[in-house]
């Protein structure tokens, strides 16, 4: 099965904790905080990588998880950083954040990385709070948490040249006598399930061609298999419109020209206006005056570049294939569309509140949220100066402003993990 989307979840390891401790040795008392800090979260990094052609690794693993950092240790030793969690994706991948739908990277060169989730900080060890006044702090700060995100990712495949056109038009066959890539054929309609990629060489000269899975009339509105894999010719240079003549199921081959022109434009503009040689496939079947009317037809809609061929027969091949590799190595690489939004920024995360006030039915009122349950656990409640910290960082981050915005009044119950205190202004 050909996957080329995905949704997956993916979270960076949290920062270590930071340290409390004393240095202790033989005849020295009073050796003083020497508590290192926490190492920092590893963070989670896509990379496009040559030797993958679609996202099936992706199809049952869903969750990704960074590492964390390791603690801060005494003797002011300092904790091992996570190590950064790379994962593979195929050269081509858009990678959106499944939220707002922004876009975040697009990968299109091999070994391209993009940071998706930053690695939490570590915390400080009690070492750096130690100063004339306090000699003996009793205290080390948590490490932060990694970031997390749910991202879309999604494969569009590079390549070169795309061929186009309504299902049995003849571009699997066109496809194997142009390259040497094998794809199903058979006389029915979706004989090709899922892009077939290949390599057409000329002297120093090689480029790619894409055989896209039939697009049939409202492919752009998901109709047939057009809609799911018209993404894949978005970065083609040129199309190789191919094109039925023999009309053997009774459609009419100009009528199916306009559909498809008709889709790709609906799809995308900037698509619809790519350089387009027209292929009149399967000539054999058909007398020279019917030809010649396709040709006048096309012509007449403005389209210069007009081949009539068949691919099975070999007829007229060799020339298509000596313009499509003229046109292509001409032509510059396309423009992409799909740009990194918000400047040089590789990822933009949304931190969240790191508080949340609820209000109980007995009239408590509860702050919770990973961040403040942190600073709790690393406070130490029988120590004054720890105790005094606490209340600062809480002060500083506005636990207590949003408080009093919820309604909290002297007197009033506030619980924070299985502490309760009364509050004051």
């Amino acid at each position: 099965m050909f996957i080329d989307h995905s949704k997956i979840y993916v979270k960076a390891g949290d920062g270590g904790n930071g340290a409390l401790s004393f240095h202790t040795e033989k005849y020295i008392t009073n050796g003083g905080p020497d508590g290192g800090d926490g190492g920092d979260g590893g963070d989670v990094i896509l990379q496009a990588v040559p030797n993958l052609t679609s996202l099936q690794n992706f199809r049952f693993k869903h969750k990704f998880i960074g590492n964390n950092g390791a603690k801060g240790m005494g003797k002011k030793m300092y904790g091992k950083s996570g190590e950064d969690l790379v994962i593979a994706v195929p050269v081509g991948t858009v990678v959106k954040d499944a939220v707002t739908g922004d876009i975040i990277a697009d990968l299109t060169e091999p070994g391209q990385k993009v940071v998706v989730a930053k690695g939490g900080k570590g915390g400080l060890g009690n070492m750096h709070y130690a100063n004339s006044i306090r000699q003996a702090p009793q205290f080390a700060t948590p490490g932060s948490a990694g970031e997390e995100r749910e991202l879309s990712i999604e494969l569009k495949l590079i390549a070169d040249c795309g061929l186009v056109g309504f299902p049995n038009a003849g571009k699997s066959t066109l496809l194997s006598v142009l390259t040497r890539a094998k794809p199903k054929i058979a006389d029915y309609p979706f004989t090709t399930l899922e892009p077939v990629l290949g390599v057409v060489s000329k002297d120093d000269f090689s480029y790619v061609i894409a055989d896209i899975p039939g697009i049939i009339e409202n492919a752009h509105e998901g109709a047939g298999l057009g809609h799911d894999f018209l993404r894949h010719i978005e970065r083609t240079r040129l199309l190789v419109h191919v094109v039925d003549l023999s009309a053997a199921d009774g459609r009419d081959p100009i009528e199916d020209f306009k559909t498809i022109n008709n889709e790709l434009e609906e799809f995308s503009l900037d698509l619809a206006s790519r350089p387009q040689i027209v292929v009149g496939n399967k000539c054999d079947g058909v007398s020279e005056e019917d030809a010649k009317k396709f040709v006048d037809a096309v012509k007449g809609m403005g389209y210069e570049e007009v081949y009539i061929i068949s691919a099975a027969g070999m007829i007229g091949v060799q020339e298509l294939a000596d313009k499509i590799t003229e046109a292509v190595s001409k032509l510059p690489p396309t423009v992409l569309h799909d740009v990194v939004q918000g400047g040089e920024r590789v990822y933009t995360f949304d931190e969240g509140k790191k508080f949340e006030i609820v209000i109980h039915e007995d009239g408590v009122f509860e702050v919770t949220g990973k961040w403040i349950n942190k600073i709790f656990n690393s406070t130490n409640f029988e120590d004054t100066e720890s105790t005094n910290f606490f209340q600062r960082t809480l002060e500083n981050e506005g636990v207590f402003e949003e408080l009093k915005r919820a309604g909290c009044k002297e007197g009033d119950t506030v619980r924070i993990s299985d502490l309760e205190f009364d509050y004051f202004d």
